[in-house]
């Protein structure tokens, strides 16, 4: 390996022989040491959806057929960063949006709200780009994660995603 040592008239310049190197190339070095925690992304699932749905519903229906996922953990400690971003039209009222992994809402979960996002609408259009969620699955199976929606009033119609906007879902796979 080559050192310079800039510093004018001390400038020092030289090789040190490999052998006087604990590990052979520094581009060989794969890890921390020990004591440092080193979580990473082992993988990335990505679903895209453009196809229009609209619910006048008041309960978390699988409205985006699309808008799913499934990831296969590789260990039972990793850790699923989910996040998602679409645009919705509400007609009226409000409407509210959710994370599913499998049958289980995560927002239920998590707080008493029963939604991650809350909207007031009335005509209005609505970009959802903050939504996420870390989820612990605890499974090295297939794990699906869906976007649900749903209205507040049944007379009001959501529409997501809407018009050319894609909804967007990823899962982070990420180890302990």
């Amino acid at each position: 390996m080559a050192i310079t040592r800039i510093g004018g008239a001390t400038a020092i310049t030289g090789t040190i022989p490999q052998g006087n190197i604990a590990n052979a190339s520094l581009g060989a070095v794969t890890a921390l040491p020990g004591a440092i925690a080193t979580g990473k992304v082992l993988q990335v699932v990505t679903a895209l959806d453009g196809t229009n749905r609209a619910t006048t519903s008041q309960t978390f229906g699988l409205n985006s057929s699309t808008l799913t996922l499934n990831i296969t953990p590789s260990a039972t400690s990793s850790k699923i960063l989910i996040t998602c971003s679409a645009m919705l039209y509400i007609s009226s009222s409000a409407a509210r949006l959710t994370i599913f992994r499998d049958s289980t809402n995560l927002a239920s979960a998590t707080a008493s709200e029963d939604s991650f996002v809350t909207t007031d609408g009335d005509g209005k259009y609505f970009s959802v780009s903050g939504m996420h969620f870390l989820d612990s699955p605890s499974s090295t199976s297939a794990v699906n994660y869906q976007i649900r929606f749903r209205n507040n009033q049944g007379s009001t119609t959501t529409t997501m995603p809407f018009t050319s906007a894609l909804g967007v879902l990823t899962a982070y796979e990420i180890g302990a």
